[in-house]
């Protein structure tokens, strides 16, 4: 068993082809289905029903691909180490952000992290929540920054900032008067919500104490952006 036939395991579970897989661990098909054949025979076990379109995991294929991402992720940590004993920080670094603060947040420290680090290759998404979980759970992803708590057990959180609500509303509005507006205030008829996927949707459907299927259906606004 080898780390090159783990990762790629890992690429077909992700792709479910052999040819996709093949593509990105730019490897020719054969000799990608010759390792896996070589690791399951290692392991006298199947890992990857091919019978299936597309390819489907085992049931013991799946426990395999989710030890098999432990494996690999900790074996790329080893580099890591030797090059920070050698004073070297480099290498690629795969950062989530959610849409809700992508636009006012990496301005603040985009130019003085490529300053401080420049040989890092900083790649950033622009995700929403979920695809950020998925990505974590899979590797694809080293950090994220999104609106906490995310709620699982298998991310360390580390808070950056905290910043309050804020309401926009029209003057002919029943809370144009207020200056600080309760829970109690709310009501889901009046809001305007990211789209699903967005956590900033979740908090304030959770403020305001309903549930998704009670929006208001004579006028439903859902957008990817604030500035919307």
């Amino acid at each position: 068993m080898t780390i090159t036939q783990l990762k790629y395991a890992l690429a077909i579970a992700e792709h479910k082809n052999f040819t996709k897989a093949a593509e990105k661990c730019f490897v020719t098909q054969p000799t990608l289905s010759t390792q896996i054949q070589k690791l399951e025979d290692e392991l006298d076990i199947i890992i990857f029903d091919r019978g299936k379109k597309p390819i489907e995991l085992t049931e013991v294929g799946r426990k395999i691909v989710y030890q098999a991402r432990n494996i690999v992720n900790e074996a790329d940590r080893i580099q890591d180490i030797v090059d920070q004993q050698k004073g070297f920080i480099g290498g690629e670094f795969r950062l989530g952000i959610i849409p809700t603060v992508m636009p006012t947040l990496l301005p603040m420290f985009l130019k003085n992290f490529i300053k401080k680090f420049p040989k890092v290759k900083l790649k950033i998404e622009e995700l929403t929540t979920e695809e950020i979980l998925a990505r974590l759970s899979d590797g694809h992803l080293d950090a994220a920054i999104a609106a906490t708590p995310l709620e699982s057990d298998n991310i360390k959180e580390r808070v950056l900032y905290y910043e309050p609500f804020v309401a926009y509303i029209p003057e002919n509005h029943r809370l144009k008067d207020k200056k600080t507006i309760e829970v109690s205030d709310l009501n889901i008829d009046d809001m305007l919500l990211l789209e699903d996927g967005h956590c900033f949707r979740d908090g304030v459907i959770n403020l305001c104490k309903t549930f998704k299927d009670q929006i208001d259906e004579n006028f439903q606004l859902e957008s990817g952006s604030i500035e919307t």
